[in-house]
């Protein structure tokens, strides 16, 4: 099955636990039942030692991008329309088109968003897991806003990430600009009230913290995003010095 090979094709943690139990459900033949739906007390000693590798990244998006389309009880075209470009850019061509196929079905299943962040915190190092975050946002604010729905599920995600508040806080802010006035501040994790040379320091260590080549062994697409919020922390740094007149 062309799907199943995408999908297996040098996959290291996620072949278990819950992510490998909902894509096993979703592929059907993809593991034999006896063995690899492993109940979660077995995947944490049979695959622990797993590395983390560019297909299981692959499969975590995918499915916490299920996840939280799934949250408001909708579907909307313009969140699949976002996400294939995303898919494409990402992926290629046909791989995209496997990856679309993947989310289509995972659409229609019951995942539990908790025990696939843990699973995910657990295998994927804390640069990457902001980008997963960030990717999140980007997929509900898609649509024009993000529901409160998508937020509630984002955010229980953060949670089980192990993704500390600030952090998660500071890429929120770069999507909320038009509800606050203070966002690039909170952006650059310090107080409106931080002296000019408070606010270079800040951006000095945000700049160094979100850099891309922090996550250059992710894979791609993760890469993009870093890039991205890279550019978000150039912009909030860029109002806040054109607001001072610095």
């Amino acid at each position: 099955m062309a799907l199943g090979k995408w999908i297996l094709g040098g996959l290291g943690f996620a072949v278990g636990g819950p992510i490998g139990a909902v894509i096993g459900v979703v592929i059907g033949a993809l593991f034999d039942n006896s063995k690899s739906i492993l109940k979660q007390e077995e995947w944490q000693s049979t695959h622990s030692h797993r590395r983390t590798t560019h297909g299981d990244i692959r499969v975590s998006i995918i499915v916490l991008i299920a996840c939280v389309i799934k949250a408001d009880g909708r579907v909307l075209k313009s969140e699949i329309n976002y996400i294939k470009p995303f898919f494409v850019r990402n992926f290629g061509e046909d791989g995209a088109k496997q990856a679309l196929q993947l989310l289509k079905e995972l659409l229609n299943q019951h995942i539990d968003p908790v025990t696939i962040a843990q699973q995910i915190a657990m295998h994927v190092n804390y640069s990457t897991r902001l980008e997963l975050v960030r990717l999140l946002l980007e997929v509900a604010k898609s649509d024009g806003e993000i529901d409160p729905k998508e937020l509630a599920v984002i955010e229980l995600i953060v949670v089980n990430l192990s993704v500390q508040s600030a952090d998660y806080q500071s890429i929120l802010a770069l999507y909320q600009r038009h509800k606050d006035n203070n966002w690039a501040y909170t952006a650059l994790e310090i107080s409106p009230t931080a002296t000019d040379e408070e606010v270079k320091k800040a951006y000095r260590r945000m700049a160094m913290k979100y850099h891309p080549d922090k996550v250059a062994n992710s894979g791609e697409e993760i890469r993009k995003q870093a890039t991205e919020k890279f550019r978000g922390i150039n912009e909030a740094y860029e109002h806040i010095k054109q607001q001072r007149g610095l």
